[in-house]
């Protein structure tokens, strides 16, 4: 068995403590039964005595949490100690993770202060904190931008005053790779009772280079990585937990460690902190990024058809997702077409690939990607024609406001037909979509609606994206405007002729299987 690798995730505090909002008690619990699911093994939830509320939430989640380990931060105050002990004695095991700066910035600038009068300091807050518990944490902060010789004795001082585990974070992102093992390296070689603590690494990216430097201390021994849920932390960010879990497991043949995280909670975990927090997850995040899995490109597709290992070197389903992601595009083969079209129940030999993948580059150039209901209508029409909608939004008005009940007349062109119908609804947007879903009579359900500012200013432009779903199938609708109800009513009029069309299939695929049966006899 491989040297295990203690997970202590820090989403709670160093990532809380950088959101815009911060989360409430209960957000915070949510979290925190998230990442105990997840397998982490120490969980810093809050800085106590920072505020009334990290205090509750700090008890109240050391009153849940069991099966790991809850810490709480302090500053190497006597107060803050005081403070972090009274929150977690409620807990069946706790850690008290205590800090001071040992750079020389930090010790002249900051704070004031000669090294010796900070080794002292260092060593009474140990020594403090252990009248509370034995599982106390020392953070040498900025220790990457500290003189190795201060560096390696607040280390042994801190070691002998009772710390069972030592962090030597790069509290700036400043470190290379290299730089940084190479301060790891120097401790064990230097500090005498090094083997009597567990040596933690806590990087920042400002660099981008958390993650690295993370991987590359463990390399020299350090065995703690002080990580958060997607990365996030103060300015650009913590080492990402996510990432290192899943190179530890997919380099474990190199690296030799393992960590006890459940890796297929990973995409649920990391789902629910980007919605609690507010804090999108980019579409190129390594491991949970909603690209990490997909495959634009033909020689990729066809690739990754023939053998998933040859372009993904770990499988979606060891994060908790259910399959890769196959984008329909411009850059897709003929392969992955003819994949696509038999999951949608048409085999090989019952149409013309090369005419229908000839309509599907028009398509893709004309609309960026396209979707299966895109797809099938290709099987019945040689090319898209240019032709209008079936719906057209003509006019809409809406009523709105805090003791209003929100209004909307909405009037469409249905095909030679104008259509009027009014509404009311759960704020103007809902009233919006009630007008149309009169309109149309199609009963959908809205599972997914994002509004993004396209431009700056007075002027920009709201995108509204959605994603709806109709009689089990989903189907996209985008709308632009600088009137975000007007983007909104027009990205669900893009649904419902998506809709429409997909009807208008679906009833010459009827025929097409009638005309095939009647053949047969």
């Amino acid at each position: 068995m491989s040297d295990r690798v203690i997970i202590f995730d820090t989403t709670l505090r160093d990532g809380e403590q950088a959101l815009p909002a911060s989360l409430t008690v209960r957000e915070k619990l949510q979290i925190a039964l998230a990442l105990e699911r997840l397998g982490v093994d120490v969980m810093e939830v809050g800085f106590p005595v920072s505020s009334p509320g990290d205090f509750e939430s700090v008890q109240t989640i050391a009153r849940q949490i069991k099966n790991s380990r809850v810490c709480a931060l302090s500053r190497a105050l006597q107060k803050d100690i005081d403070a972090a002990a009274e929150a977690l004695k409620v807990a069946d095991q706790f850690r008290i993770h205590t800090f001071l700066a040992t750079s020389t910035i930090h010790v002249e600038n900051k704070l004031k202060k000669s090294f010796e009068d900070v080794l002292e300091m260092g060593v009474n807050a140990v020594k403090y904190a252990r009248r509370f518990t034995d599982d106390v944490e020392f953070s040498c902060e900025d220790a990457g931008r500290t003189p190795i010789d201060n560096l390696c004795r607040m280390v042994e001082a801190a070691i002998n005053a009772g710390a069972r585990t030592i962090n030597i974070p790069d509290t700036v992102g400043y470190t290379i790779p290299t730089e940084f093992s190479g301060i790891i390296h120097n401790l064990f070689n230097r500090v005498p009772n090094i083997d009597k603590a567990i040596i933690s690494v806590h990087c920042h990216d400002d660099l981008g280079l958390s993650v690295a430097n993370s991987i590359g201390a463990v390399q020299m021994g350090a065995r703690q990585i002080e990580c958060t849920i997607n990365g996030i932390g103060e300015r650009a960010g913590n080492t990402s937990l996510e990432e290192v879990a899943m190179i530890l497991k997919t380099r474990q043949d190199l690296i030799g460690v393992h960590t006890n995280i459940k890796h297929q909670e990973i995409h649920r975990t990391s789902q629910l902190v980007s919605q609690l927090c507010n804090m999108p997850v980019q579409p190129n995040k390594a491991i949970v990024g909603a690209n990490a899995f997909s495959h634009s490109s033909g020689i990729h597709q066809d690739g990754v058809l023939k053998a998933k290992n040859t372009y993904e070197i770990i499988t979606p389903e060891s994060v908790g997702l259910n399959q890769n992601t196959l984008n329909l595009t411009s850059r897709s083969g003929r392969h992955v077409i003819k994949h696509r079209l038999a999951l949608l129940g048409y085999p090989e030999g019952s149409y013309d690939l090369d005419q229908i993948y000839t309509s599907f580059l028009q398509l893709a150039d004309k609309k960026g990607q396209v979707f299966d209901y895109d797809l099938e209508a290709l099987l019945f029409f040689s090319q898209i024609q240019e032709e209008p909608e079936h719906f057209k939004l003509n006019y809409l008005s809406v009523q709105s406001g805090g003791s209003v009940m929100a209004t909307a007349s909405v009037r469409m062109q249905v095909g030679d037909e104008e259509v009027t119908e009014a509404a009311t609804g759960n704020g103007p947007v809902d009233a919006v979509y009630q007008c149309i879903n009169r309109i149309t009579g199609y009963e959908i359900n809205i599972s997914k609606y994002d509004l993004k500012s396209k431009g700056i200013g007075k002027d920009a432009l709201g995108q509204v994206d959605i994603v709806a779903e109709f009689k089990g199938r989903k189907f996209h609708g985008m709308g632009l405007a600088t009137d975000i109800v007007e983007s909104s009513a027009q990205a669900l009029v893009h649904v419902i002729n998506n809709i429409y069309r997909a009807l208008q299939v679906a009833e010459h695929k009827e025929r097409f299987a009638q005309k095939t049966v009647m053949e047969t006899l």
